[in-house]
């Protein structure tokens, strides 16, 4: 089972690694060939990183949308990201970090397990809202179904081996640490782990084929990195100076 595991994480790194170097360069290589910043916008650069800020942490146009989708996404994302960096301890060790780094995430460590909490419940939320809302299910396809199902499994298995059926942290962490030296030993046999591992490599292998782009995707956006000075500065795209050259 170690064996399969460490040959299936590494299959799914390269995947999750390739696949997602590729979109975001497929990203920045395609033209803008229109101003389509989303009004009122700002004017300047320094505008467009302040409004970039905002949405990326604050999700402010989905605040502005709808308060109840703001809530459970932005529990979820939050949730998710001080879940990522608690598990950063599984994955190095102390001497490979400097030390401020090592320090926060130590620091992060309790705040991680309830922010699990807070993943599961943001998850829950959106997933009701698919269900219940008339004009989101009518628009919703399964894959959005299944999505939020997977990573609601993945935040209920880590629960359950913090919570209920605990298993062995060192072995796992001296699992994954061997992993990057190709060197590595035996994984716990327990279910929940099982499970656990093998949801986050199905996760780490679609990643770079689904919505979850949008992860990457939102720098990319012209609706949200572009100034809005039309008339101030002609928009000409690198193709069409091309051309006129």
């Amino acid at each position: 089972m170690s064996y399969f595991f460490a040959l299936l994480f590494i299959f799914a790194t390269l995947v999750l690694v390739i696949g997602l170097a590729r979109k975001i360069v497929q990203y920045a290589r395609t033209p803008a060939p229109l101003k389509i910043a989303t009004t009122p916008a700002p004017v300047s650069k320094s505008g467009v990183v302040l409004r970039m800020f905002r949405e990326v942490v604050f999700f402010e146009s989905l605040f502005k949308a709808t308060k109840w989708t703001w809530l459970f996404g932005w529990m979820f994302h939050i949730g998710l990201l001080l879940v990522l960096i608690r598990h950063i301890r599984y994955f190095v060790e102390p001497d490979w970090l400097p030390n401020w780094m090592w320090a926060l995430i130590e620091l992060i460590q309790p705040f991680g397990i309830y922010a699990a909490f807070a993943m599961v419940a943001g998850l829950l939320g959106l997933f009701i809202r698919r269900v219940f809302v008339d004009r989101v299910r009518y628009i919703s396809a399964p894959s959005d179904y299944l999505w939020l199902l997977l990573l609601g499994f993945i935040g209920v298995s880590g629960l359950i081996m913090q919570f209920v059926s605990r298993t062995d942290v060192v072995m796992v962490k001296q699992f994954f640490t061997g992993l990057m030296t190709f060197s590595w030993g035996q994984l716990p046999v327990d279910f929940p782990l099982i499970v656990h591992l093998l949801l986050v490599a199905v996760l780490m292998i679609l990643f770079p084929f689904s919505k979850l782009l949008h992860v990457p995707g939102i720098f990319f956006s012209p609706t949200r990195n572009q100034v809005d000075n039309p008339r101030e500065k002609r928009h000409i795209a690198p193709w069409a100076k091309a051309m006129e050259e």
